[in-house]
């Protein structure tokens, strides 16, 4: 590798010493197709000279084969590494490269630019402090420019290079780089974006890069290296900030430590500072800040840290340890701008896995306030959120957490959201407040609890979940099974889909969104009966495995048994009782499960009756032997 400095012939350890404490900015590069990223990214890395002399000779031959600068090195190929990119002369993945000059170290991640890659240049964008937003000077602002620069103020970068590259292509002109700058920056106002530096730039010819080009005598401001090595980076600022360490770990190596580990995100601290955990609320103070070279002084965001305090008190991995003179706040509901990764939509009532910072709880969703246009920022109203989309939602949580507003702190006010079943990330968002409800009410405490209502009716309460096919015998099999239960002086209750639909659920289509909140609510109702002590069956096609799963957790352990009432497609069909599935074949019941809307059969239900087999009343008697086995009653 063509080195950097004198110091790595003379003085390795000393360079690498230097090195180490070199401040690190991570920006990402974005913009509409063909605008020069990657090439602006090559040209920055044979610049800094960061390439291997392989690496040279590799490009030499892959421009070549690959190149669209006729005989001249592709500086894009530098980082488009996938064959499909190199084909098609696009970025498609998210693309991360390291280098270093004398001033900083640099990760930069090229982000595409097409819209259907929306998810990869979020991923892109959530780490970075700077935004280097590329335009093509012959084309000027373009929709997808004005679709990045929103995302990047969605995701909370405060800087902003307007690098208007192509320059060579429109000979230099003073004039188009003014009325590109002058057009974006009215846009820009429109979305609160602020700090921005615009610099003209050919990343081909390399004007502007690293050197002033005197092919733009009339531009009198940095360069892009000169920017990038001198702009304040987000740790400076957020060293501003109250302070803030979500608890990663308890560190308990004996009886005589107990330590909390983890990286500040905001703030500072010192040993003797007042402290908060919360959501507990609990107060201490700092007695150490211990690494593994030794105790310090002062611990700043940024840094990884075990801090011990002075008081025994409960703290847990997804703690937030705050400043006591201005601590986090702490809600379970939530207005937040949600940006869906998945291909399968988001549905509201759902139920998935929240993680923020380094706390993981249950979350819903609910129905979209509204959605983004991120090509005109038109408010759209909407049902749910396809891949790619954005919208603004009400989170609800099953407990409190510690936050802060995302404009804030990213660490504590950004969020992932996890499906429960596959544990794919499906949605990434930004928190913005608690909704006022979240303070105002509060479970109340009652004195008549779960156990002694059940104790008053001398049974132990739970549900049958009875799933399947429309026309399988949940409800004839499931009503056996009450009668069966009512006569040995069971409490019970049985929740039929049709019997709710004429009430409760009066309201609901059957869409995949109304067949979400169908069983959501059942679910709730279901939770509350348990509490009264009953035994509760339900007979729900419910076809999700993610709905039934949110059913499950909503109860205590061994209180949800799922009974898959399994009948062949052609069974039921042939039974069609109510004449449901003729229609649906003629296309006249959109939606119907099993034949235009899917049903995801249980993967480990507690029993599984074929009715191919038994008959209703043999099914009934093996539901009853098997809540026995189970203990239910």
């Amino acid at each position: 590798m063509a080195h950097q400095s004198d110091l790595i012939s003379v003085d390795i350890e000393k360079y690498l010493k230097q090195h180490e404490k070199k401040s690190l900015l991570r920006f990402i590069t974005c913009g509409s197709v063909d605008d020069g990223k990657s090439t602006v990214i090559g040209r920055l890395l044979y610049e800094s000279k960061m390439l291997f002399e392989d690496q040279l000779a590799a490009i030499e031959n892959d421009s070549k084969k690959w190149g669209t600068q006729g005989g001249d090195i592709d500086f894009a190929l530098l980082v488009d590494g996938l064959a499909a990119e190199r084909e098609q002369g696009i970025t498609i993945d998210v693309a991360y490269r390291f280098f270093s000059t004398d001033k900083r170290k640099f990760i930069v991640a090229d982000t595409p630019g097409h819209e259907q890659y929306t998810r990869n240049m979020i991923t892109g964008a959530s780490t970075a402090d700077v935004a280097v937003i590329l335009i093509d000077a012959r084309k000027g602002v373009l929709t997808q420019t004005r679709r990045h620069s929103y995302l990047v103020s969605l995701i909370g970068i405060r800087k902003v290079v307007l690098a208007i590259n192509k320059m060579d292509l429109v000979d230099y002109s003073e004039k188009v780089f003014n009325q590109i700058n002058e057009e974006y920056r009215e846009f820009a106002k429109q979305i609160g974006m602020t700090d921005i530096t615009s610099i003209p730039l050919s990343g081909l010819k390399g004007d502007n890069m690293l050197v002033a080009s005197e092919k733009t005598p009339w531009y009198h401001g940095p360069t892009l290296m000169g920017f990038l090595e001198t702009c304040e980076i987000d740790e400076t600022r957020m060293q501003q900030q109250p302070f803030r360490m979500p608890v990663q770990w308890v560190n308990r190596p004996n009886l005589d430590f107990r330590g909390f580990c983890g990286v500040v995100t905001g703030g500072m601290v010192k040993p003797g500072d007042r402290i908060r955990a919360q959501p507990s609320g609990r107060e201490s103070k700092v007695a150490r800040i211990v690494t593994v070279n030794g105790d310090l002084p002062m611990a700043v965001a940024g840094q990884s840290v075990c801090i011990t305090l002075e008081d025994e008190i409960d703290i847990s991995r997804g703690d937030v340890i705050s400043g006591a003179d201005s601590p986090a706040e702490v809600a379970d509901q939530f207005e937040a701008t949600l940006v869906w990764m998945h291909d399968e939509p988001m549905m509201p009532g759902r139920s998935y896995l929240l993680k923020v910072g380094t706390q993981t709880v249950t979350a819903s969703i609910t129905e979209p306030k509204y959605k983004v246009n991120v090509n005109t920022m038109e408010h759209l109203a909407a049902k749910k959120l396809d891949l790619n989309e954005i919208g603004v939602v009400n989170l609800a949580l099953d407990r409190p957490i510690a936050f802060d507003p995302y404009t804030d702190n990213r660490d504590t006010g950004g969020f992932i959201l996890i499906n429960r079943l596959t544990n794919n990330t499906v949605g990434a968002g930004m928190l913005h407040f608690a909704l006022r409800r979240s303070h105002n009410i509060h479970m109340q405490h009652v004195d008549v609890d779960k156990a002694a209502r059940a104790s008053a009716k001398g049974q132990r309460p739970g549900v049958l979940w009875f799933t399947g096919l429309s026309g399988a015998g949940k409800s004839t099999i499931a009503n056996l099974v009450e009668k069966k239960l009512h006569a040995m002086g069971r409490h019970t209750y049985l929740l039929d889909g049709d019997n709710i639909r004429h009430g409760l659920n009066k309201d609901l289509g059957f869409t995949e969104a109304d067949r979400v909140e169908n069983i959501r609510r059942v679910s709730e109702v279901a939770r509350l009966m348990v509490d009264a002590g009953l035994i509760v069956l339900t007979a729900f096609i419910s076809p999700f495995r993610s709905e039934r799963a949110m059913a499950r957790g909503l109860l205590g352990q061994g209180e949800f048994i799922e009974v898959h009432v399994d009948t062949p497609l052609n069974v039921a069909e042939d039974r069609d009782v109510k004449g449901l599935y003729k229609k649906a074949r003629r296309g006249e019941i959109a939606n119907f499960t099993g034949i235009s809307s899917p049903y995801e059969a249980p993967e480990s239900p507690e029993l599984r009756i074929d009715t191919t087999l038994l008959n209703p009343d043999q099914a009934a008697d093996a539901v009853i032997s098997k809540i026995k086995e189970l203990g239910l009653i």
